[in-house]
């Protein structure tokens, strides 16, 4: 069932380490499946001991092995150095104590059918089971059925439980928590699951919760509800840049900013190199900005919001159903085991209170205060770490801006630069260079930053010495994804909500390094910037996770550990070539399982930018999906045949991953919110249509937007050195000033305001319509599914009346004992055991009745 692997180094006196290895199948022939084991998890060793201190240490692990009843077969070859492979088998009378003590819910003899469909809806649910069959797994019994079998808590279980073992040697010793085996048919989840030709088909969850347990069943069911929900978004984002392409040639602003006639000059882009020049150059960006600064963006950004809430109430809805057909409904989460370092800690305190109460043994009362007082570790003990943990994630902070700030600068001084070329066509290119360019340092700096983020949060959750490992997981997935969230996210805030808002005015430019100004968004408008920023960092980032991270790491790390292999003996190779190795030995070379956090956070960054800047990229929940499409596969071949089998742990949900979607999706309502009223042109067209446009049309509109600068303004070198318009007088820039004849030449003019005002207001019409119509889905859609309710009465009252008829035949059975007793006239004591299940809190202690005759033949 487990396998114990010690592994002996040449030198006398090393570091050393116990491990337990959970064994996962490799994609071999079916013939091998049989002798498929499980795993248990590594066990690190907090001292580093002489040789012959190591060997007492592996001899008392194996000692409490032993005392739980564990059995151990050793190899027959006495190895010298290497790896040596121990194998644990647990007997079924640890199961079956275990599984008492862990209330394992196992399936009774009792089943019951299941409410059945009638006229139409039964109609409509066979046909959709017909069209859903070519996309089922060929997976045996699981197809449709009518019956179902009622489970409850039994001391005795009839399959090996998954947590039984685990509980066993995590009693042994409080390093080990290895899991229950599994003998889950591998070689069906290679072929239906980990293939990437079965990408069409649904997953064998069943099956998948089988083989790794329900936590890890949880996340790809989870994954593929999110997948699958993804579809209609993908269709309704197709259909509003199909929009945006069908009516970007009737968009009167576009068309005005191309129209050459309208002839608007406009300010030089930088200081005395650049010249003036005309808005209809910039007629490719003004057509591109139209595909997706439309009016249907805020459409889909309302149905978008509303999307959010319908994936968090189904995947609730899909968790539940879960939960009752794996039989965790009435699941108690276990109380973790203290972690060895927590426990490491704490006995190094207590043997510190311990010396100080020696050197002061005249206080003979303290004594007591001080070994009471060191249950636990307190706050104090943890503020250095909470210190620490503080002051480096302020750091990192910093560091994230620091990188969008660098990049900021790098565009500021290329631009400048470039325009400084006598080449036409490099002036020409300065602004799709310079963008293209840096959102590609954006995106290697992000990927670098994730990978030193990531490995930072382990260390500094390791300072805060959380006491168990749920504990420790929580802490490490919250400072995760907020140093990760921050990395991914910075260079779009910066695009959507601060790039041209603080560059000034002509003759009032706001520079950087006194020579430098600071960028500006395009003439049409920063959006179109931040739809290519966040589609590059988007598909680069999931692109270059999946090939080089995902697959490429593994690998390499797999032929590192092969070319250390060949540094073995001559001897050794052939006793190898001669001897044919064993199913541990062939496990034992595969990449150690390292927790779900790394996928669940891919997936939660990449629900970012589906939700939260989806107003200005519509295709962002198409890539997503062609994304996740590969990830299911990629995943699952991963865990089938790169990983050693992952320890199996029961789960009823998704923890707080859940509390992160959920508030991602309510933050998402006030990001798209701001980016169509401040980042879009969205507010502004409505604002001239109904305000000040003569016609009610957009006819003028760009003529609005547009500012007068009066030349002579300029600050001694901002002008054109040289000009091939010299005799401009006027030239016109993108803001809502005063004109430089007016009383108050170039301060905000009233249009600006209404147009603050009115962007202002729709940021809270659109969120308190998004919030209320989010609620209201909520409301609408139950928790949990109207048959599964109804299932859970039922079996609650068939459970009752099997209990109710189990007692009542056992009573009649002890009637029939003591008459037979009366009958032959003995007093003898009698004991009568029998379950309580049906009448007592605890379903699986056992109730003993002690009897005895008394003389007027009572008992």
């Amino acid at each position: 069932d487990y396998v114990l692997v010690f592994y002996q180094r040449k030198q006398i006196s090393v570091r050393g380490s116990d491990r337990l290895h959970r064994l996962s199948a490799p994609p071999h022939p079916p013939h091998r499946l049989s002798v498929c084991v499980d795993l248990a998890v590594e066990v690190e060793l907090e001292a580093d001991p002489a040789e012959g201190e190591m060997v007492l240490i592996r001899e008392e692990f194996e000692a409490r092995l032993l005392e739980a009843g564990l059995e151990m077969e050793r190899d027959t070859e006495v190895r010298v150095y290497g790896p040596s492979f121990t194998r644990l088998h647990v007997p079924w009378q640890v199961l079956s104590r275990e599984a008492e003590f862990l209330k394992i819910k196992i399936p009774t003899k009792k089943s019951y059918d299941l409410k059945q469909e009638n006229g139409f809806s039964a109609s409509l649910s066979e046909f959709w089971r017909k069209v859903n069959q070519p996309f089922q797994p060929n997976i045996p019994q699981l197809g449709h059925s009518t019956t179902k079998q009622l489970s409850h808590y039994a001391p005795t279980p009839h399959h090996t439980p998954h947590q039984a073992p685990r509980h066993a040697l995590r009693h042994a010793t409080p390093h080990a928590m290895p899991h229950a085996p599994h003998h889950a048919p591998h070689q069906l989840l290679h072929d239906e699951w980990a293939r990437y030709g079965a990408f069409y088909k649904y997953q064998p969850v069943d099956l998948i919760r089988k083989y790794f347990g329900e936590k890890i069943g949880l996340y790809f069911a989870w994954l593929g509800v999110y997948t699958q929900l993804l579809i209609p978004a993908s269709m309704v984002g197709i259909i509003v840049f199909c929009y945006g392409c069908y009516t970007v040639d009737m968009d009167v602003p576009s068309l005005e900013m191309c129209d050459k006639q309208q002839n608007f000059t406009m300010c030089p882009l930088c200081d005395g190199v650049c010249d003036y020049w005309h808005l209809s150059t910039a007629c490719g960006t003004a057509r591109a900005s139209h595909l997706f600064d439309n009016p249907a963006t805020v459409f889909f950004a309302i149905f978008m919001s509303l999307w959010v809430a319908t994936f968090l109430e189904h995947w609730k809805r899909r968790q539940i159903s879960l939960n009752h057909s794996w039989d965790l409904t009435g699941l108690e989460e276990e109380e973790d085991h203290p972690r060895p370092k927590y426990e490491t800690v704490l006995l190094q305190k207590r043997q510190m209170m311990r010396n100080k109460e020696k050197k002061n043994e005249k206080k003979k009362k303290k004594k007591k205060k001080i070994e009471t007082g060191v249950e636990k570790l307190t706050w104090r003990d943890r503020l250095p770490g909470y210190l620490i943990n503080i002051s480096s994630i302020l750091f990192m902070f910093g560091l994230t801006f620091s990188a969008v700030f660098g990049v900021i600068v790098y565009r500021i001084v290329v631009s400048a630069l470039m325009a400084m070329s006598p080449d036409p066509e490099t002036k020409s290119n300065v602004r799709v260079t310079v963008t293209a360019t840096a959102v590609i340092i954006n995106l290697v700096v992000i990927l670098i930053l994730d990978e030193i983020y990531g490995a930072v949060a382990v260390w500094l959750t390791e300072l805060e010495i959380p006491r168990t490992e749920s504990n420790f997981e929580q802490h490490l997935i919250l400072k995760a994804f907020l140093l990760k969230f921050m990395n991914a996210y910075a260079p779009i805030f910066y695009v959507a909500f601060f790039k041209g808002r603080f560059a000034g005015r002509p003759g009032d430019y706001v520079y950087v390094f006194n020579d430098y100004r600071m960028e500006e968004c395009a003439p049409g408008g920063c959006l179109i910037e931040l739809c290519i920023q966040l589609s590059i960092i988007m598909v680069g980032k999931q692109l270059i996770q999946n090939n080089v991270f995902e697959i490429g790491i593994p690998k390499l790390k797999k032929l590192i550990r092969a070319w250390k292999g060949k540094g073995i003996s001559l001897e050794e190779r052939e006793e190898q070539r001669a001897r044919p190795p064993q199913q541990w030995n062939l496990d034992y070379t595969l990449v150690p399982f390292e927790g779900l956090t790394p996928e669940y956070m891919e997936m939660i960054i990449q629900f970012g930018f589906v939700s939260l800047f989806v107003a200005s990229f519509p295709l962002a929940p198409l890539f997503a999906l062609l994304n996740n499409v590969i990830e299911i596969r990629l995943d699952a071949k991963k865990f089938v045949t790169e990983l050693r089998r992952p320890d199996a742990v029961q789960a009823k949900d998704i923890g707080i991953w859940y509390n992160i979607l959920s508030g991602m999706g309510k933050f998402s309502v006030i990001i798209n919110a701001f980016v169509i009223s401040f980042t879009s042109d969205f507010i502004p067209r409505l604002v001239y249509q109904y305000m000040y446009s003569q016609t009610g049309t957009m006819h003028g509109f760009i003529d609005h937007t547009l500012s007068h600068f009066n030349v002579s303004n300029f600050r001694p070198g901002n002008a054109p050195t040289s000009s091939y318009l010299p005799e401009t007088t006027v030239c016109r820039y993108k803001d809502y000033r005063e004109p430089p004849w007016s009383a108050e030449a170039y301060q905000f003019s009233k249009t600006y305001w209404a147009v603050l005002a009115a962007r202002l207001a729709f940021v809270i019409l659109f969120q308190n319509l998004v919030m209320f119509l989010s609620l209201l889905v909520a409301w609408v859609i139950p928790d949990v599914p109207k048959n599964i309710s109804e299932q859970l009465k039922r079996e609650k009252t068939l459970l009752v009346d099997v209990f109710l008829r189990e007692e009542k035949e056992k009573f009649h059975l002890l009637q029939s004992l003591f008459s037979s007793k009366d009958q032959r006239g003995s007093d003898t004591s009698v004991v009568a055991t029998w379950s309580l299940n049906a009448v007592i809190s605890h379903p699986c202690r056992l109730g003993v009745l002690f009897l005895k005759q008394c003389d007027d033949g009572t008992y």
